[in-house]
């Protein structure tokens, strides 16, 4: 059992020495300072397991039946939390409930020992009430939540010239044993204060993250009842897209497979590089160009049947040069003028005259 004491202080000063160096690191997102903190960590917990071997601590005392020297390790879950809330883990929500367990438990050793002031003993039975929704002060109002930091960084900054006193006199006031048992009170005094605003932080971080884990999954396509605008096309090759695909023309209206199941080919294919006509698509006017003429378009429609030929025709013009043709015409004329002189309209019908 002596030498117990002894393994627990060595481990518990280089735990505290490793946390510092940590502190004082520039460099945060690399593999040797994560090593590190986990190996702060592991420190940290085996004091835990000792102290809980050595049974230190008890419901059933008080504050003075705890020795000058055992004060110290009341802070053990505290710094252990605050490794943990600086630690890096794929499972950052299982990480700070972690953490919101020893903050937990190190308020709860406190409590038991008394050690919570007025206020922060209020801000505890808060916390305790509903821990889901602890703050420090209410989100929606700007000006409370201004006030309380205010008077909470004026806090922080007289227990820590407190603190920084004891620890620099602590030489000089040797002579007096209740100078170290101050100086661990100290010490507690101002971690139970940033307790409180990790667990603020904590608290609505989680709240995120829990948020973020439960919101709905944007779903990648709205199914629509038209089934042709589910896909764009039907099972009948329908498309509301004028133009075809770069993939319909490459295939240049051909559908199925090239080769059977044997390889044989089912139908005429030309090997080209693939990534030079896609190159060549990429420049492509965005509607069809024609592909004919006007005077090719009509013939292929001919001979489709699709002009009707014949009908009444136009006389063709006389030729003027022709005056044999003329003079043909010419007495043509004559002989039916004299035709109509003769037989005026009307002379051939000579029924039903009175």
């Amino acid at each position: 059992m002596a030498d117990q004491p002894q393994s627990l202080r060595a481990l518990f000063e280089a735990a505290k020495a490793n946390k510092q160096a940590l502190e004082s690191a520039t460099e945060t997102n690399t593999d040797s300072y994560r090593s590190e903190v986990s190996a702060a960590i592991a420190k940290f917990e085996e004091c835990r397991r000792v102290i809980s071997q050595l049974s230190l601590f008890s419901r059933n005392e008080s504050l003075d039946d705890v020795t000058t020297g055992d004060l110290q390790y009341l802070t053990v879950d505290y710094l252990l939390a605050e490794l943990l809330q600086r630690s890096y883990s794929s499972d950052r929500e299982a990480l700070l409930r972690r953490a919101l367990q020893y903050y937990e438990s190190f308020l709860a050793r406190l409590e038991d020992y008394d050690l919570l002031s007025p206020n922060d003993k209020k801000l505890y039975e808060r916390y305790a009430e509903n821990p889901k929704s602890f703050t420090l002060a209410p989100m929606n109002d700007a000006a409370a939540r201004r006030e309380v930091k205010v008077n909470r960084f004026r806090e922080e900054k007289e227990l820590k010239q407190k603190l920084e006193y004891l620890s620099q006199n602590q030489s000089r006031l040797q002579n007096d044993d209740d100078i170290p048992r101050q100086l661990y009170l100290a010490e507690i005094s101002l971690y139970v204060h940033q307790t409180f605003q990790s667990l603020d932080m904590l608290v609505q971080e989680l709240s995120m993250l829990s948020m973020m884990r439960n919101a709905p999954k944007p779903q990648e396509s709205q199914h629509s009842d038209d089934p042709r605008k589910r896909n764009g096309a039907d099972k009948t090759g329908y498309s509301e897209r004028l133009d075809p695909s770069l993939a319909e023309l490459l295939q240049k209206g051909r559908a199925g497979p090239l080769l059977s199941r044997d390889g044989k080919p089912l139908q005429p294919f030309t090997l080209t590089d693939r990534r030079t006509q896609l190159r060549q698509g990429v420049f492509r006017p965005g509607h069809n160009l024609p592909t004919m003429s006007i005077d090719e378009y009509l013939e292929e429609e001919k001979r489709r049947g699709g002009i009707i030929e014949g009908g009444e025709q136009a006389a063709p013009e006389p030729d003027e040069d022709n005056l044999d043709k003329a003079d043909e015409e010419t007495m043509k004329a004559r002989a039916w003028d004299e035709f109509k002189e003769e037989n005026p309209r009307g002379s051939g019908n000579t029924l039903n005259r009175g």
